[in-house]
């Protein structure tokens, strides 16, 4: 089944998997029983709501990780990611425990409910965990098919359902951990794109080639453990890329990949949160617009950061 969003999916796919794994075991913040109440009504001892008590909702699911469940714990990023962070770090990572840790409000999607609601730096704390898994998905098929291939793995992995959808068709046998998207060959510049901000990149590519542009496109789905070999790959190629995704420049993809070709010759640039607070209010739509996080931005971003497209030579 092929849920509206990504968050109904998160719940299509826990009762799915929940049928198929008697080990799954789902906690949460006190938020989604409307939309987990399948999985809560067909696997009532599977089930957990903690309460608003993050911190102790994380050391259970890693008591119950020691003695053999697979827990998925899920609330809103904020109160997982940083309220929580010394559990994870300590209760799981610390004693190399396996748990799935499943948001939702990353980065700005509850943009109405201000800073108390927002999350840019989840990526970041957990790539200070040893062999932590990173999954940004932007789209259903993407968090089903991922969760399945990661949700076992014997690691700390962090799911960040978006509230937008980058709406791009992907071939679903071409959804793989790790691995990285070709979305567009091109040949003298790379787009990486995280998440919903697929968008962007998509619908910047007819004005990025009106401009004299060949732009390729790559989308990470996997920003933990990264595609490096399709970066390097892509690279080497058109030498230039630029990075969007939801995220604060510090810490964020830009810096995986920017670390992955520090060695080769190439020009990149990143196009992000900047390292502050999105302290207005509006819609998600607004948080991107004011942040350059849109197909304009990112044609702004390259005549700003690359200048003029290269000259190539014209076909007789």
């Amino acid at each position: 089944m092929t849920a509206a969003s990504v968050r109904e999916q998160f719940a299509e796919t826990m009762r799915a998997v929940g049928r198929e794994d008697p080990r799954l075991v789902v906690l949460v913040g006190d938020i989604s029983h409307g939309i987990l109440s399948g999985f809560r009504e067909a696997f009532p001892e599977r089930y957990y709501n903690v309460g608003i008590l993050e911190p102790t909702m994380i050391s259970a699911a890693a008591g119950l990780a020691r003695v053999g469940w697979v827990p998925v714990v899920h609330t809103i990023a904020p109160f997982i990611v940083e309220r929580g962070f010394e559990q994870i770090k300590i209760d799981f990572a610390y004693h190399r425990l396996g748990g799935n840790f499943v948001t939702v409000g990353g980065a700005f999607d509850y943009s109405n409910l201000g800073v108390t609601h927002h999350c840019y730096d989840d990526f970041a704390l957990f790539k200070g965990l040893p062999n932590a898994e990173i999954v940004a998905p932007g789209s259903t098929a993407e968090f089903d098919l991922l969760f399945r291939q990661f949700y076992r793995s014997g690691h700390v992995t962090l799911y960040r359902i978006p509230g937008v959808q980058h709406g791009v068709p992907l071939e679903a046998s071409a959804i793989v951990a790790g691995r990285a998207m070709l979305i567009r060959p091109g040949s003298d510049l790379t787009i990486i794109a995280a998440g919903p901000q697929l968008r962007s990149a998509v619908e910047a590519a007819p004005g990025l080639t009106a401009a004299g542009w060949d732009p390729e496109i790559l989308y990470v789905h996997t920003v933990r453990p990264l595609d490096v070999e399709a970066v390097r790959a892509s690279l080497a190629k058109t030498g230039r890329a630029l990075i969007i995704e939801e995220h604060m420049e510090s810490g964020g993809l830009g810096d995986d990949v920017m670390r992955a070709v520090r060695d080769a010759p190439v020009r990149t640039a990143s196009l992000a949160i900047p390292d502050q607070f999105v302290t207005e209010y509006g819609t998600y739509d607004q948080h991107c617009e004011r942040l350059g996080l849109t197909a304009a931005g990112v044609i702004a971003r390259v005549a700003s950061v690359f200048g003029a497209a290269p000259t190539r030579a014209v076909r007789a």
